[in-house]
């Protein structure tokens, strides 16, 4: 049997078609994003993650909601976004490709780059699907949320079994054939000591002075909360920043330590 994954050897058409899945897959997905977009409407659930993440230690000043949203669409446009792009490119594999396949295995985690209004199977979905840059950012969230890292273990020891019900479609997208096992060992790691535990940080990030500082600013929630903080937090203030804000305002970077 080939070690390599079903992202580099299938056909385009086959990998498109695994990442869609059934018509009856597809309309299940199809709620899920009906469900994720309406969440935006929900404030109460929005406060009370907020809540539970001061609780938990990683927040100690909240950003107003349109610190979270300017926030999160600089974490999309200057980490998330460019850094996946600059992996995926250093691998030889198109990223609009790859995005399409994200798109077709989970709609619905592609409209909440912050994760608060997701619920866990969509985060660890999300955290199946993508080779992530740092998942500490992802674990601290999962941690506001009732068996949340339990339920990550669970999910990804699934996928390195074989048995879980997405693995046609997360592999159709995952290009890495040790990312499950190195996920899991650190979900153990994390479980046992959070503050131990070494996040395994993806190699394009490691080896590049910008990508490591802006992994420093976005790659845990802590450092992502205190940047949201400094955000405009009047609508003027949050135009400006838009239209003149176009590189990663280094002077808001989180200081190495």
């Amino acid at each position: 049997m080939s070690m390599e994954p079903a992202r580099l050897r299938e056909s385009p058409w086959r990998l498109l078609k695994n990442a869609a899945g059934t018509p009856r897959d597809l309309a299940n997905k199809l709620g899920r994003l009906a469900r994720a977009v309406s969440a935006y409407a929900d404030g109460a659930s929005l406060d009370g993650r907020l809540e539970r993440l001061v609780r938990l230690g990683y927040v100690q000043t909240p950003p107003s909601r349109l610190q979270l949203v300017i926030g999160s669409v600089d974490m999309l446009r200057f980490w998330i976004s460019p850094a996946a792009a600059d992996y995926y490119r250093s691998k030889g594999i198109d990223f609009g490709f790859h995005q399409v396949l994200r798109f077709l295995d989970d709609p619905a985690s592609m409209v909440d780059p912050t994760g608060f209004l997701s619920s866990v199977d969509v985060i660890v979905g999300h955290v199946l699907q993508v080779v992530h840059a740092n998942p500490a950012y992802d674990l601290q969230l999962l941690e506001s949320h009732e068996d949340g890292l339990e339920e990550l273990e669970r999910q990804t020891r699934a996928m390195l079994e074989g048995s879980h019900p997405r693995q046609a479609s997360i592999g159709a997208i995952v290009e890495d054939p040790g990312y499950h096992g190195r996920l899991l060992a650190y979900v153990q790691a994390y479980r046992d000591d959070p503050d131990a535990a070494l996040a395994p940080i993806r190699d394009n990030v490691a080896n590049d002075p910008h990508w490591a500082r802006v992994e420093r600013t976005f790659g845990t929630l802590p450092a992502a909360m205190r940047y949201f903080a400094k955000m405009p937090s009047t609508p003027l203030g949050v135009a400006r920043h838009l239209l003149f804000v176009r590189q990663f305002p280094v002077q808001l970077a989180e200081p190495s330590a």
